[in-house]
Order: C-alpha cells, then structure tokens, then sequence
C-alpha cells in the first residue's frame, strides 16, 4: 500500500533534513518541495561525492524517481538553470524526473534588489535574510502582482506584465531605498533564453501527484528552511515568507489533508539557527564554539555560521504540535560525543522568557559514529534519546550517527 510522507525541520533550518530525505527516496516514487525557494541548502554526501542542493529536491540523485517543484516555492530561473548545470557535470541524469509546477511565482533581479536594500536600510534591525529575494516575490505573490511560471508561455503578456510590475517596483527602488532601476525590455532579454529552457520541465503538480496515488506509489514531501521559520508559527518577525510547517505541503503542492500518512520532524540533537532573532539556549562558551567546529555548523546556501546551543524541547514541543508530528529524527548525535554532561531546556522562568530552565544529563564521552543498532550506543546516549521522547511525548524513529546516507540508526521503517 502507497504511503504519503512529510519530511520537515523542527527547529530553525540546517537539521539534516537533505540526507534523510536522500536516504528515504530509496523507498519513494516521487519527491516534492512545497515551499520556499533557493535560500534553502540541502547537503547529500554520497560516498565521497557531496552534492548542495538548493530548489531541485534532495531525491534527484537516485534513478527513477520523479522529483517535483510545487507550486508553493518561489522560483529563480537563475538558480534553477545553474543547478541543472551543477547535476549534468556530476553525470546526473533529471531531463525525463524534473517537473516543475505551472503555478510557481517566479523570483525576478528586481526581487534581488529589493531583498537586499531592505536588509540595508534596516540596518541593525536587519531581519538576517539570504538576499536572494525570496520575501519580495512572496510579496508580489499575496498582492496579486507577480510572474508565475505559466506567463512564460505567452511573450508578450510577458513583456506587458514585467513592464507594469517595474513601473511599480522601479518607483520604491529609486525614491524610497535610493538604488538602481531597471529596465524591461533588458529584463525581458536576459530572461527570455533562461524560461525557454525551463518549459519542457513545466506541468501541473498537483494532477500529477493524483496519478501517482491512484497507481499506488509512494510520496515523500520535502520541507525547507525549519518550523520555527514558518512565517505564521515561526518567531516573528524573524522568520522566512513561506509557511514551513506540515500544513504548507498541502497548500504548496496541490494535495488534501486527508492524503498525508505520516509527518516526519528532523531535529538536531542540539540546537542551531542562522541570522537574527531570539534563541533562549545559545551558547557563548567553549561547548558553543566546539559544536560548531565539530558540526561544521556553517550554512549550506550562505556560509554563514550557525548560532549553537542546548536542545529546547519546549520548542520542539510546539513544533510536535503545529506539524501533528508523527516522530522525530534526531540527527548529529555524534557531535555530543565529547561532552562530560549535556543539557535539555525544559522550560523558561516565569519571568524572564529568554531565560531558559535546564535538566543535565550525563555524557558519554565515547564515539557514536557509524552505530547501526540502538542498543549498541552507549547506555547515556541511549538516556538522552529516551528522556527526549518522554518529553515529546512521540518515538524518535531515526537517528543519525553521522553525515552519511547509510549512518543511521533504523528503529521504524517510515514506508512499512
């Protein structure tokens, strides 16, 4: 019997979620992205060969499955045409697997511009974003305004619309940020040879995943960025312009509720986040400096460093609930292996919300890479595993042990 599964963040982003849904895709038939756009970065290490994928879903790299971009993810022809470029020097083969919904908002160099001079302008106050103008094409999406990825097939609607749209954008870019313009027919030139390629990929994704649950095949949906990113459920206004959330795959892909199966969360077995915004748990100290060191906690689409600290299972609580979670995947266990004692937040004091309430554990100062079996981990490792799922109040059914697709600890097999 086919399964419908949710693979998504439940903390801030940067969780691993790349090389879980890598590892499922061996069980699937197709893969969707749902929501967001090339700010999200995806790492697959796959013997020695790393891939970083930022729109095209994590599942392209294994042959015969179908991977499809939902109408949900904002899309830069760009950043799509430069991936696709990415994968045939790697010898990967997707011309006949990638499709790409007809009703994806397309992101614009106008939306680039506008991204980053708000960031400017903003100064200290800066939300943290990519630059990639993601929140701007969301914008034009909402106020009715922006391209989608089926005015491509009519070239002077096109042109028509891109002139009307920068009459309106060209406007703030020069009398409220004081930049650069842009011109249309310039924008129409330079885009014209990029969607001419993006076509052939071009369908309806959410007719597409009915034929593939009518012939009884399975369906794994890939969330971006994390929960508390969500910009709803996230923690706003520092948040990305998507909902990230389980619920944003049926709105981003065209499906119903009553389709998904099983949702799963992918959490770290600490915490990170990159950009601004609150983090009750960061860690200044040593312990800070030595999980991001041994985690190479540096993002995947910017490079910046990631903020670390101790676990926060009163988040990952809300993110239990918001997603209906069904389980967690906890990944990088193995950076914790050097710590003499481990903290969980448990809760905040009552009068100071950032001020956060920990439980200690005891570490187990021995190495958890490579372990296959749960039983095998150290006796304190397998303590901090079942004290987070006392609290969660749902299983941990995979645990990663290491960045590579076959280091993980099986304890439910998410298609059986």
């Amino acid at each position: 019997m086919s399964k419908a599964v949710i693979v998504l963040g439940a903390q801030w982003g940067d969780e691993g979620k790349g090389k879980i849904v890598d590892m499922l895709t061996e069980h699937s038939d197709a893969v969707v992205r749902f929501q967001g756009g090339h700010n999200a970065g995806h790492t697959i290490i796959v013997g020695d060969n790393k891939v970083v994928l930022h729109l095209i879903p994590s599942g392209i790299l294994h042959e015969n499955v179908e991977c499809l971009i939902g109408n949900g993810v904002v899309l830069s022809p760009e950043a799509l045409l430069e991936e696709m470029q990415m994968l045939q020097e790697k010898e990967i083969d997707f011309e006949d697997r990638l499709k790409i919904s007809s009703s994806c908002p397309l992101i614009l160099p106008y939306h680039v511009a506008l991204d980053q001079a708000r960031e400017k302008k903003l100064g200290k106050q800066a939300i943290g974003t990519t630059g990639r103008g993601i929140g701007p094409a969301y914008e034009d999406k909402v106020s009715r305004r922006g391209l989608r990825v089926t005015d491509i097939f009519d070239t002077q609607q096109l042109s028509n619309k891109i002139e009307s749209i920068l009459d309106y954008h060209n406007f703030v870019l020069k009398n409220y940020y004081n930049s650069e313009v842009f011109d249309p027919n310039s924008v129409l030139h330079d885009l014209l040879p990029m969607l001419e390629k993006m076509k052939p990929f071009v369908c309806d994704v959410s007719e597409r995943l009915q034929e593939f649950k009518f012939l009884d095949k399975n369906i794994l949906f890939e969330g971006a960025q994390g929960s508390f990113l969500d910009i709803d459920h996230g923690t706003y206004p520092f948040v990305t312009s998507s909902n990230t959330v389980a619920g944003g795959a049926c709105v981003g892909a065209g499906i119903g509720p009553k389709d998904i199966d099983y949702v799963l969360g992918v959490a770290k077995a600490y915490t990170t986040r990159v950009g601004e915004g609150p983090f009750p748990t960061e860690l200044f100290d040593e312990t800070g400096k030595m999980l991001s060191t041994k985690g190479n906690e540096f993002g995947a689409t910017t490079g910046r460093p990631r903020r670390c600290g101790w676990l926060d299972v009163v988040a990952l609580s809300k993110a239990v609930r918001v997603n209906g979670l069904d389980a967690i995947c906890l990944t990088k266990i193995d950076v914790l292996d050097e710590l003499e004692s481990i903290k969980v937040c448990i809760d905040y004091d009552e009068d100071n919300a950032m001020k956060p309430k920990y439980v200690e554990y005891e570490g187990w100062c021995e190495s958890t890479l490579n372990i296959q079996e749960f039983d095998q981990l150290p006796e304190a490792a397998q303590s901090y595993i079942k004290a987070i799922e006392n609290y969660l109040g749902i299983p941990i059914d995979i645990i990663s042990t290491g960045p590579k697709r076959n280091q993980n600890i099986i304890r439910k097999e998410v298609f059986s």
